[in-house]
């Protein structure tokens, strides 16, 4: 493990300590005689698919506060998103975890925009809830894109069509809320856009400093390479459409005042979703081994699971490094949404730039056990001592 390795591993055990000193919680699960504990709080903002449930539970499992799930507009629309998380909770006996639904579009960007830009730079190989709307595929089981935002598409819905609703507040209003009843304690988890968190450091000047920290999943530097040889879908995998649907959003939250950020980039590929791991959950039979089994696509790696894995597990990273990060947005450029790093003797001066954690490398056995113990033994709202 390299220098800065064990300082990102060392700086946040300190935060997670920190954080359990000032947020107690009762770990009754039933009794009212257990000593109090402490457990750190986390917003998981994502857009939700069936399988999208693995990230909830590994905070779940690792004993963290699931404040609420937000939903967001970047592999398709923020309602069908949204839905979905309402979904996968409730076929897991989660329905107690609320759901806000974020922004249905980008600051900026539009599905016309995008591909404006795409008929100038070229064309991404994944284009989320930008790509053209195709009513055909809607039917055979895929989420909506393009189109109107508040379009459903029921057949997406494997895990079954959710009974409950999301909350009547939005999902920036939401995380302001959040951090400020709980300031210094709440992390925050993006592994889709993020629009939502740009809205709630403009609603609030002090959310970014009042917050525990961002996780973001995304943030690929120097893949071009690979995005020019072998198949679409190896391009796919190097393209950073978390980013990209909203560049404005991301400039926003990567520069803001975070006490911490972690960008969880070019590791995120590093380890696949294989058939033998899909069947190793499934060894243990529940509603989320089932729908792992046989809805994730093993085309994929565990993406926003690595994300998932360095928030509440910082020692699985075992290589990291620092840097300033910026986020392109100039829309003639073929970069845009893209970010860029730098060391900080060149850093720009125009503007301020903040330092972030970006790992390099994570411990795959570890992440997969970590994933194996959150789907096999998934709680239910009657274990969450919280509820």
């Amino acid at each position: 493990m390299s220098f800065l390795a064990r300082s990102f591993t060392a700086l946040a055990a300190m935060n997670t300590v920190v954080s359990a000193v000032a947020s107690p919680v009762s770990m009754t699960n039933g009794s009212s005689t257990n000593a109090t504990a402490y457990r750190p709080k986390v917003i998981l903002d994502n857009d939700w698919e069936t399988t999208g449930f693995i990230s909830y539970l590994q905070a779940l499992s690792a004993g963290w506060e699931v404040l609420g799930l937000a939903s967001d507009t970047a592999n398709s629309w923020a309602l069908q998103t949204g839905l979905h998380a309402l979904a996968t909770l409730e076929a897991g006996n989660l329905s107690c975890i609320p759901v806000y639904l974020g922004s249905d579009y980008p600051l900026i960007n539009t599905p016309k925009l995008f591909r404006a830009w795409e008929d100038v730079h070229g064309v991404l190989p994944w284009e989320g809830a930008f790509a053209p709307m195709n009513l055909t595929a809607e039917e055979a089981g895929s989420d909506p894109t393009s189109g109107d935002p508040k379009r459903i598409s029921r057949a997406a819905f494997y895990e079954g069509f959710p009974n409950v609703t999301a909350q009547d507040i939005s999902a920036a209003e939401f995380m302001v809320q959040s951090v400020r009843k709980y300031p210094g304690e709440v992390s925050i988890y993006s592994a889709g856009a993020l629009t939502n968190v740009a809205l709630a450091i403009r609603m609030d000047p002090s959310f970014a400093s009042n917050a525990k920290e961002l996780v973001i999943m995304g943030g690929y530097i120097d893949l071009n390479l690979l995005q020019t040889t072998g198949s679409v879908l190896l391009a796919d995998l190097q393209s950073d459409i978390n980013l990209i649907i909203d560049p404005e959003a991301s400039k926003i939250a990567v520069k803001a005042d975070f006490p911490n950020i972690t960008f969880a980039g070019n590791v995120a590929n590093q380890v696949m979703a294989t058939q033998s791991f899909l069947e190793e959950l499934h060894e243990v039979k529940n509603a989320y081994s089932e729908l792992a089994y046989t809805r994730y696509n093993t085309d994929f790696p565990l993406w926003d699971e690595t994300a998932a894995a360095l928030m509440v597990d910082p020692s699985l990273a075992l290589n990291t490094t620092s840097f300033y990060v910026d986020v392109d947005t100039a829309y003639g450029s073929p970069s845009y949404g893209n970010i860029h790093a730098y060391q900080e003797a060149l850093a720009p001066t125009a503007q301020e730039l903040r330092k972030v954690n970006y790992v390099l490398e994570i411990d795959g056995e570890g992440l997969k056990a970590q994933i194996k113990k959150a789907v096999q033994q998934p709680p239910t709202c009657a274990d969450l001592p919280w509820i």
